[in-house]
């Protein structure tokens, strides 16, 4: 799909599937926004993209720094086209009897909350221009259980449903909403599961998981209108038939 002159926003970008996504947007011709909290990753990857690239440090659990990132991005491009919400974590993994509460909520600030910060900071820019898309990162998790994922899981669920009340409520104004449910991507994620132990995941081989380059990929025909069909719900890259669209089978 043609990007050219588009401005997308990623989240989690220092790495893995936002990293992917900043290269191959920028590489079909849009402009990207990296935000992480790692300012030396990012700086060094819209580095290596070039001009059409701006690196903003970012904590997404803190609303302000997510609208002055979305404003910076405005003030730098023009508008904002995309955005997508990748950034999120995993831990804590352990079973729910002996979460730390802490680190549970951490979680839920970064998975859900970020969620939220980014959509909030985003929608009345798109709505004013009539034009947008969100994508948020989801996952299986997001409509299962799985043991000692406690706070991912609900996490993601939370978000799953910000998804439906956000395309339900900004559909009409000309705000497309969606969600990507990748499966298990080669990221620093599944080296943190790897390590746990816990549940069949963890016992998967690196070769069982896409690279993040193949999400990067979904993510570009997410904008297009073929996938108006998903608005409100969950791509599934591990359904054959999203694969062949993407053109990843």
């Amino acid at each position: 799909m043609d990007m050219t002159e588009k401005v997308i926003l990623i989240t989690g970008a220092s790495r893995g599937i936002g990293e992917s996504a900043a290269r191959l947007f920028a590489a079909q011709g849009a402009k990207v926004a990296l935000l992480a909290r790692n300012e030396d990753q990012i700086a060094t990857i819209a580095g290596e993209i070039g001009p059409n690239a701006l690196a903003i440090p970012c904590d997404v659990s803190r609303y302000w720094e997510l609208e002055a990132a979305v404003n910076a991005t405005i003030k730098t491009f023009g508008r904002l086209d995309v955005f997508i919400g990748n950034a999120g974590v995993i831990d804590p993994i352990s079973h729910l009897a002996g979460t730390d509460p802490d680190a549970y909520g951490h979680t839920i600030d970064i998975n859900l909350k970020g969620v939220f910060n980014g959509m909030r900071a985003a929608l009345p820019g798109m709505i004013e221009q009539g034009s947008g898309t969100i994508i948020t990162i989801s996952s299986g998790a997001a409509h299962g259980p799985v043991e000692a994922w406690s706070a991912y899981c609900s996490s993601k669920a939370g978000a799953y449903m910000l998804t439906r009340c956000a395309d339900k409520e900004n559909r009409d104004l000309g705000v497309r909403v969606l969600g990507l449910s990748p499966g298990t991507v080669a990221t620093e994620m599944q080296r943190e599961i790897k390590a746990s132990g816990i549940n069949p995941v963890s016992a998967l081989e690196w070769s069982d998981h896409i690279p993040p380059e193949w999400v990067a990929k979904a993510l570009i025909w997410m904008c297009g209108p073929e996938a108006d069909a998903y608005l409100g719900a969950d791509v599934s890259l591990r359904d054959p038939d999203i694969r062949q669209k993407v053109g990843v089978a």
